[in-house]
């Protein structure tokens, strides 16, 4: 348990692992370590675990006998500049597959030039296409002033998002606090918040959670140091009681 002015945040590692996603989505994956995701996956009880599309069967078959654990599937990914059509298919793809929940990529150069309707549209598109599971949106906030990273939100949740993300981790800043209360203020209830790109401890999760955040997107290291982290806070907790 760690307490911070806004709220006390009490969370067992079992409960933490169930607020993340682990992903394995670099350019350079190789195979082992699709299997590592998948067995660390199973070994904490994670919500999802996401890899590169041509990965996704693997991760499918290395989870098939653990039903606590989704598998997620990206679309658009990491430029989000892919034809809607593309889109539509990547995702048709995926839930064929077996994938229960997406993370697709905005059009961030759409956004950044004004054609909110087509991006609108975009978002639209593949969250009917998925339909019945969640699509979380990318908005890719590097790139994106913070009026951008408000009305990309907006439009997420108008759209059908389940949740509105950050960050894909490829580009050089993700998820802080100061643009995860930009994306709660503007989604409110509308949409869930899940915060990806550059979380790596477990005190920076403790202040997203008090932010409004539900979900985080995490890299294999990054997961198992959280984890521990949030242990061993458990421990000291007992101890002191």
């Amino acid at each position: 348990m760690l307490v911070h002015q806004e709220k006390t945040v009490d969370l067992t590692p079992k409960q933490l692992a169930r607020m993340m996603d682990l992903s394995a989505v670099r350019t350079d994956v190789e195979l082992d370590e699709i299997r590592q995701l998948a067995e660390t996956c199973q070994r904490h009880g994670c919500i999802c675990a996401f890899a590169l599309p041509c990965y996704t069967p693997d991760l499918v078959r290395l989870l098939a006998d653990s039903p606590e654990v989704g598998v997620g599937g990206v679309v658009g990914f990491p430029s989000g500049a892919h034809s809607t059509a593309t889109k539509v298919a990547e995702a048709r793809e995926l839930l064929e597959q077996g994938v229960a929940e997406l993370d697709m990529v905005m059009n961030v150069g759409m956004l950044r030039s004004g054609r909110e309707e087509l991006v609108e549209r975009d978002i639209r598109a593949v969250v009917e296409a998925a339909q019945p599971i969640p699509v979380k949106v990318i908005l890719e906030v590097h790139y994106l002033t913070d009026g951008q990273i408000v009305r990309a939100s907006q439009l997420a949740a108008r759209a059908g998002a389940a949740f509105v993300k950050t960050a894909t981790g490829w580009a050089q800043t993700g998820a802080t606090l100061a643009n995860v209360r930009l994306i709660k203020s503007a989604v409110g209830n509308a949409a869930q918040v899940k915060a990806a790109g550059g979380i790596r401890d477990y005190s920076t999760v403790v202040q997203m959670i008090q932010a409004g955040v539900t979900r985080f997107g995490v890299g294999l290291a990054s997961a198992q140091k959280i984890l521990d982290e949030c242990a061993a806070a458990n421990a000291k907790l007992e101890n002191d009681s």
